[in-house]
């Protein structure tokens, strides 16, 4: 890890990037062995640059995170960045207002889920079950081998959904 390109972030600001608190990152960090009983960071944290303490001599030692070596710890715990939380929760309620279908529209939850990014498919699935719709997006694989189906003409006209406007042109 470069620390020298690293963000270093405090514990508040380490939690608010995953919209929690700093009590509850803290939690999770300990739990994954990054931070001690302490509150300060275990030296498996320091030796592996997921941490740093400014003035380690004083009695308030301020301990700062980088947030990319936090981030795999926090995401295991089921964590997602807040605008990835975002763009997931707007991807699943697209997906499942198309499945329902509307006369209006002219593309379906199908042709817009291969829009969306394969990193998303998996977490936009899971919201999707959250939201009790039974859409389900195929993975890149699954896409890759089925038949191609003709597409209907777009008709270039935009359409208003809860996640804003699609451009079906």
């Amino acid at each position: 890890m470069d620390a020298t390109s690293a963000i270093w972030l405090s514990l508040t600001d380490l939690g608010r990037l995953y919209g929690i608190s700093a009590v509850h990152c803290g939690r999770l960090l300990s739990q994954a062995g990054l931070r001690a009983r302490d509150g300060q960071p275990s030296q498996r944290a320091l030796q592996q640059g997921q941490a740093f303490v400014r003035h380690p001599q004083h009695s308030h030692r301020h301990a700062l995170w980088n947030r990319e070596g936090c981030r795999a710890s926090l995401e295991a715990s089921g964590l997602r960045p807040l605008h990835q939380s975002t763009l997931i929760q707007q991807w699943a309620e697209l997906l499942a207002a198309l499945s329902e279908g509307s006369p209006s529209i002219s593309t379906s939850a199908a042709q817009m889920a291969e829009e969306l990014p394969g990193e998303l498919v998996e977490p936009v699935n899971q919201q999707l079950r959250e939201l009790g719709c039974g859409f389900q997006v195929q993975g890149r694989q699954q896409r890759a081998h089925r038949s191609i189906e003709p597409t209907p003409a777009r008709t270039g006209h935009r359409t208003s959904t809860r996640a804003g406007l699609i451009d079906q042109g």
